[in-house]
This record gives structure tokens, C-alpha cells and sequence, in this order.
């Protein structure tokens, strides 16, 4: 029987053999086509297969709260993935950016706060990393949550060169957090719901 107080996995990345990887696609983002093999739970190695990963690096995101005014301020946006949503593809969501080489994470933060809401922030508090869709792409999102007062700040951002249109909004913080405790589809993405969430459980130590 399995320990159950152990959360790993019994393989490793060298239980993967990478046979042949080539860019399938270049573009805004990139496509690789891998052919592998990997180890299986019940002994010896699988056959070969072949799969597409979508290449997209590491990205950083920021929910901006206001702890003394109980305010959130999120973005929103044009987004081609949300193309079929029912509510239509503008989402709203937290201020975001790709990592650039050279960059560390809190310098990604305090550029994307800058280039979409206008803003610096005294302080980031480090949410989680993690991984948004593991099953075919290889990005990782590191969170954090920016403390800032978020009065009269609402406009519209971004860069124009990048074919950025951004409306910045501002809630007060019940209003999002009954959103996401009742599965509004108006906040549907995975940063927004896991720092808001996150957010919940920590406001008394941000001072809210």
C-alpha cells in the first residue's frame, strides 16, 4: 500500500525518454511535436507516442486589492480562447504578463501593473505557482496579490502596438468573492478564482 502522507509521484523527469522534438509552428506562440516514451506504474517502458506541446514560458499575475477600502481591481479584455463563451470573449481577470529573459518575477509584476492599471505597489505577496493546463502546454503562472489604494483609479490601459485594449474595473471585495463562491461565469479563469480565493482566506493579514 501506497504512504498516503506522501504526495509525489514515483517517476521523475528521467523517466521520460525524448526521442525527437521539432517546431511544428512559430508564431505569436510556438508548436513543438515531441515523439516520447515513459516509464509505466506497472513496470517497463510504454511504446512510443507523439504530442504536440503548446510552448508559452512563464507568466505572472497580480490581483490588486485595496485592504482599507475592501476593493479589487481587475482587468478586462479581449480574449481569443473565450471566442465561444457564452458570455462573450471579454473576460475579466488579474493584471498579467509573460515572463521576458533576464526578468525576475517581481519585475514582470511591477511592469504589467504599470502598462495596466497604472499603478505601483509597495508590496507583492507571493500567492502559488502553477501549472494551467499541464495536459498540452508547458506554461506556469506564478501569482501574487499587490496591495494599493484602489479609489478613482478605473480607465483604460495597455499597449497599443501590442493590440491592447484594457478596461480596468474596480469591485468591492464581496461583490467578486460572492461571485466566485456562487461559480459566476463572469469571472471563469483560473488566476482570478485561485487568487481570489487565496485572498479570502488572507485578507485579515493584509488588514481587511
Amino acid at each position: 500500500m501506497s504512504d498516503k502522507t506522501d504526495l509525489k509521484p514515483p517517476f521523475t523527469r528521467g523517466a521520460v525518454d525524448i526521442i525527437s522534438r521539432k517546431t511544428v509552428y512559430d508564431g505569436f506562440f510556438k508548436m513543438h511535436k515531441l515523439r516520447l516514451r515513459h516509464r509505466l506504474y506497472r513496470g517497463g517502458w510504454g511504446g512510443e507516442m507523439e504530442r504536440e506541446l503548446f510552448v508559452r514560458g512563464n507568466a505572472v499575475g497580480v490581483l490588486l486589492y485595496d485592504p482599507e477600502h475592501q476593493l479589487v481591481a481587475l482587468t478586462e479584455q479581449f480574449r481569443i480562447g473565450a471566442l465561444e463563451r457564452e458570455g462573450g470573449p471579454w473576460c475579466l481577470e488579474v493584471v498579467a504578463g509573460m515572463v521576458e529573459e533576464g526578468e525576475s518575477l517581481e519585475d514582470v509584476a511591477r511592469r504589467e501593473l504599470q502598462e495596466e492599471a497604472g499603478l505601483e505597489v509597495q508590496a507583492l505577496h507571493f500567492i502559488r505557482s502553477y501549472l494551467p493546463s499541464p495536459g498540452g502546454a508547458c506554461e506556469r503562472m506564478h501569482l501574487f496579490c499587490g496591495c494599493a489604494d484602489l479609489r478613482d483609479i478605473e480607465g483604460y490601459f495597455g499597449l497599443a502596438d501590442e493590440h491592447e485594449d484594457i478596461r480596468l474595473r474596480v469591485f468591492p471585495l464581496q461583490t467578486v468573492l460572492d461571485a466566485v463562491n456562487r461559480g459566476d461565469a463572469a469571472i471563469d479563469n483560473a488566476a482570478s478564482i485561485i487568487g481570489l480565493q487565496w485572498l479570502q482566506l488572507n485578507r485579515e493579514r493584509l488588514g481587511g
